[in-house]
């Protein structure tokens, strides 16, 4: 594994823009070292990039992101870091499966609306 990386080397690795990478070094997400005006990365601001993308797919904000990674310690443990990480995946499924629930409930009304109609049209030409 490289010891260093540019942003052309991260977005090709993760399949994203260079533009998307300054996104989150805006956010302060990342903050790779410079060398006059190239970006270099090292292995732990690969790791965060890792992080937030792994996160958008499961629905995080950059906030709910970057308090996860901001809680990472490796001398003292990650239970902190995980139970924390648990919560949210917990809070996600819950709020996905209400979701469902409600897009369930849309099915039946709007099968029950196309049918009231469907049953006016007919009236009116019978």
């Amino acid at each position: 594994m490289a010891t260093e990386y540019s942003i052309s080397d991260l977005a090709a690795e993760f399949d994203i823009t260079t533009r998307t990478i300054r996104f989150y070094e805006e956010k302060g997400l990342l903050a790779p070292q410079r060398s006059g005006n190239s970006r270099i990365y090292t292995p732990a601001e690969r790791t965060k990039l890792k992080l937030i993308l792994r996160g958008k797919r499961l629905g995080f904000t950059l906030e709910e992101s970057r308090s996860i990674i901001e809680m990472y310690d490796p001398e003292h443990g990650n239970s902190d870091q995980l139970q924390s990480l648990l919560a949210k995946i917990r809070e996600k499924q819950a709020h996905l499966e209400q979701q469902l629930h409600d897009i369930e409930v849309m099915m039946v009304d709007l099968g029950e609306a196309e049918k009231n109609c469907l049953d006016a049209i007919a009236a009116e030409e019978a």
